[in-house]
């Protein structure tokens, strides 16, 4: 048996293991499942931090709680405003109370509070999450990436008021994808759900419902979100191409979902109606109220893709002819720092400290001088009379007297408005005769009869008055040159003055 030769030559090269796929996409799809991971990190972190929370803590699922809040705020928000946190809160704690049922109801509604705060990350000075990733590069070496991202995010409302939406990623972790295509998301999701419905599996049907109506709210989020971007700087937003390409298959999307959708809500009745099991009713009327609920938001965003151009037109006019800023403002990197950077630390030590000497503003001392202390303490203090400081006397104006009718004018007109009480007068001879005394008179006279055609009884009763002015109106239509109206017939009432000393007597 022989020995195989042995070459005197160089041993051979060793077979290198396989290379990473280069390029960044051939390495897109670990990048996507990192991110997909990443976003559902705060999540499972909730369950590790609740021991630190001052109690018992242990027998609460923080990451369910953290799901059913992101789905309802997820549904309460609508194309303009947000959910309300409170409401949120609110309709979280049967959740948390299912969880354990004989806690006090004060602590669900703390851990619902601190689940809904650690979603919106409080603590952290932007709000957001971040996560490191490693991806290839073009030339096959190993970079880190940072991807920052928000699960629940606080925007301004009107009045002052502050809603909650949930974000992309948010709705991403809800229905488990990432980066998805919304529109080929949206009809996969509608086909499942008539698929499912068609084959009487209303079980499954209602989660496909769910999930196609959290793709309509993220369709809508990226409308609002390129409309908010337009309103800030329309440059900034693509409206030769991209937006209009939007646009235009956002509205073919919302007419095909009308047409599925209304399919799907008739045969969803149908199943409705000849279902004799009373969960598959109860079922079926779940769905109906999903897809009426989709239905509704399609109508919204329909409306709001119509109005999206007249928008980009309006913005493009005022940014357009906005005036111009009076001072422009600090380039800090192109300025200062890119100068700075191969100086010696001598001289750039004198530029950076002009700069902030005079960047940082003026700043309020923390403490007085102790100078102004000291004196602050050892002044006596100044004797204060019993009675306080002597009042200033008042500089009064007369107020002049811009009355049309003059004392005289009312006296006469009390005379002829003082009637027997048997002896009632038509408004149309009390007129004539306060026109023979005087022009003005009959405005007067007519005045206080109006006003006595609702005449304060209870208060003439309660003053002690023992007669009462009153106007009737019957009918007649009033003759006069200078007024029309009803010719009422005005009179004088006695009131019942022993009556009203006996009730006094009895008050008292």
């Amino acid at each position: 048996m022989t020995s195989p030769a042995v070459s005197d030559t160089a041993p051979p090269q060793l077979s290198a293991g396989p290379r990473p796929a280069l390029g960044p996409a051939a390495d897109e799809g670990l990048a996507r499942r990192l991110r997909a991971l990443a976003c559902t990190a705060p999540l499972h972190d909730l369950d590790v931090r609740k021991a630190n929370l001052a109690g018992e803590y242990s027998v609460y699922a923080m990451a369910e709680v953290a799901l059913s809040a992101i789905d309802l705020v997820t549904l309460n928000m609508d194309f303009d405003t947000g959910a309300d946190h409170e409401q949120i809160v609110a309709r979280l704690l049967p959740r948390v109370g299912a969880q354990a049922p004989r806690r006090p109801v004060a602590e669900h509604e703390r851990v619902a509070r601190w689940v809904l705060e650690n979603l919106i990350n409080v603590g952290s000075v932007d709000r957001g999450f971040r996560a490191v990733y490693g991806t290839f590069a073009p030339d096959g070496t190993y970079v880190r990436r940072d991807y920052d991202f928000k699960l629940i995010e606080e925007v301004p409302g009107y009045g002052g008021s502050v809603y909650l939406r949930t974000t992309d990623e948010a709705v991403n972790v809800l229905v488990g994808a990432l980066d998805t295509d919304v529109t080929s998301a949206q009809i996969a999701a509608e086909v499942k759900l008539e698929v499912l419905i068609s084959r009487g599996r209303l079980a499954d049907a209602q989660l496909a419902a769910e999930q196609a109506r959290y793709r309509t709210v993220q369709y809508s989020e990226t409308l609002r979100r390129a409309l908010d971007a337009t309103r800030r700087n329309v440059r900034a937003v693509d409206w030769l191409q991209a937006v209009p390409d939007m646009i235009a298959e956002a509205l073919d999307h919302v007419a095909d979902r009308y047409r599925h959708e209304n399919a799907i809500l008739t045969n969803i009745r149908k199943a409705r109606d000849e279902s004799e099991d009373p969960e598959q009713k109860r079922r079926a009327a779940e769905l109906v109220d999903i897809v009426k609920d989709c239905i509704r938001r399609h109508t919204q965003l329909q409306s709001r893709l119509l109005d999206a151009g007249p928008l980009f037109r309006a913005e493009q006019d005022r940014q357009a002819f906005a005036a111009p800023t009076s001072q422009t403002g600090l380039d800090l990197y192109g300025q200062l720092l890119a100068p700075l950077l191969p100086l010696p630390v001598e001289q750039a030590s004198r530029v950076t400290n002009a700069f902030f000497a005079r960047g940082t503003g003026l700043r309020t001392p923390v403490s007085v001088r102790v100078g102004d202390l000291v004196d602050i303490l050892l002044t006596p203090p100044q004797e204060r009379e019993h009675l306080g400081v002597e009042m200033p006397e008042p500089d009064l104006i007369a107020t002049p007297d811009d009355s049309r009718f003059s004392e005289e004018q009312l006296a006469g007109a009390m005379e002829l408005l003082d009637l027997p009480a048997d002896a009632p007068r038509r408004l149309s001879g009390l007129l004539a005769d306060a026109r023979r005394r005087d022009t003005e008179l009959p405005y007067l006279v007519a005045l206080l009869a109006v006003h006595a055609a609702s005449p304060p009884v209870g208060t003439a009763y309660r003053q002690g008055e023992e007669k009462l002015l009153f106007a009737v109106d019957d009918g007649t239509e009033l003759d006069d040159p200078e007024f029309g109206g009803a010719d009422l017939i005005v009179g004088t009432a006695l009131l019942d003055a022993a009556g009203m000393a006996a009730g006094r007597t009895e008050a008292a």
